[in-house]
């Protein structure tokens, strides 16, 4: 599933394309694509014709776009869904679920998601905030993240650290992937339990992080797949810097030791079992 870094790369590319421009015409191909827009497919399309575009903003993972009538579009891309710019009169792509044409002829944004776990809807008066994404916590990128609030927080809860990076309510945008990379480079097990580890240690964990994030931004994200593009369909490479993920069997690019691989929440962790030693007291 896509996280941070390549909803961000999806976002920056977004608001180069569409700021400012004003929709002509909605189509949707498959109504599960906007199945939490609860009043149906004819609405969608209806509230969104003649309305412009004012920016492109993201919390975590979800990316909305404000309106000028004070509405919001919000779309999440689920673990397949792509938003791509294409020239108008392009073939559809297969999976092709909403289709955005604009007043000027110009390139048109469309919602590709070959599993369909992805959607879009209209938020009303989301232009801020939409209210429906209002519980995920601010991103470690944010300029308004409190650290400290932060470092109290998973301090707080009474479950292993890398539980605690997934949780969106806690700290936003973070994944399985980056969750690994993160505590890779923090030297840190990710069964070890939040309320053991130190302020200082926390606080190096979020530091690590920020890296990680940061230079997968730069990378254009992490694909394994051709699920995984931005809006000109252009896959990204910070699979070629990974430390952890998916290394299982392969030297630490620390110290040499063979990475394993662990099963976690249905998927795995990956780590080094010299440098990231399991916690010596379990979680109970």
């Amino acid at each position: 599933m896509p996280e941070l870094p390549e909803v961000e790369t999806v976002r920056q590319g977004l608001a180069k394309w569409v700021t400012g421009r004003r929709i002509s015409t909605v189509e949707v191909r498959h109504p599960r694509a906007i199945r939490r827009h609860v009043p149906g497919d004819v609405h969608f399309a209806d509230v969104l014709k003649g309305r412009t575009i004012t920016d492109v903003a993201r919390r975590g993972k979800y990316l909305w776009l404000p309106l000028d009538s004070g509405d919001a579009i919000i779309a999440h891309l689920g673990m397949s869904g792509q938003l791509l710019m294409q020239p108008a009169g392009a073939a559809d792509e297969v999976h092709l679920r909403v289709r955005v044409t604009f007043a000027d002829d110009g390139p048109e944004l469309r919602f590709v998601d070959q599993r369909t776990f992805g959607g879009m809807s209209v938020s009303a008066d989301g232009a801020e905030l939409p209210p429906e994404i209002a519980h995920i916590a601010r991103d470690p990128l944010d300029p308004l993240f409190d650290d400290e609030l932060f470092v109290a927080g998973l301090r707080g809860k009474h479950t292993e650290v890398k539980r605690a990076l997934l949780d969106q309510t806690l700290i936003s945008g973070i994944g399985n992937i980056y969750a690994d990379e993160a505590l890779w480079r923090a030297q840190l097990h990710g069964a070890r339990p939040t309320d053991a580890l130190t302020r200082p240690a926390v606080r190096r964990l979020l530091a690590h992080v920020r890296d990680v994030l940061g230079e997968a931004i730069v990378a254009g994200g992490t694909t394994f797949d051709a699920l995984y593009v931005n809006v000109n369909g252009e896959s990204g490479y910070f699979d070629r810097s990974l430390n952890a993920y998916g290394r299982e069997g392969q030297p630490c690019h620390r110290c040499g030791t063979l990475m394993r691989r662990e099963q976690f929440m249905n998927r795995s962790s990956y780590s080094c079992p010299r440098c990231q030693p399991r916690p010596r007291r379990p979680l109970r």
